[in-house]
C-alpha cells in the first residue's frame, strides 16, 4: 500500500469537493463539473491502491 499515494488521492478529493462547494456558492457550473471530476479522479486512485494491495497480499 502506497501511502503517499492514498494522501494524494484525499488530497485530489479535499480538492474537488471545495471546488464543488464554490461551484454552487458562485453558480458557477464548471467548478461544480471540474470538482465532481476531481472526486471521481481520487475515486480511482483509492481503486487502484485496492487492486495493488490485494495482488500483493494474494502474492505474499
Amino acid at each position: 500500500m502506497s501511502i503517499e499515494e492514498r494522501a494524494k488521492a484525499t488530497g485530489k478529493n479535499i480538492e474537488g469537493k471545495a471546488q464543488e462547494a464554490l461551484g454552487n456558492m458562485t453558480g458557477d457550473p464548471g467548478d461544480k463539473v471540474e470538482g465532481k471530476a476531481k472526486q471521481t479522479e481520487s475515486e480511482v486512485r483509492h481503486s487502484v491502491e485496492d487492486v495493488k494491495d490485494n495482488v500483493k497480499k494474494n502474492l505474499d
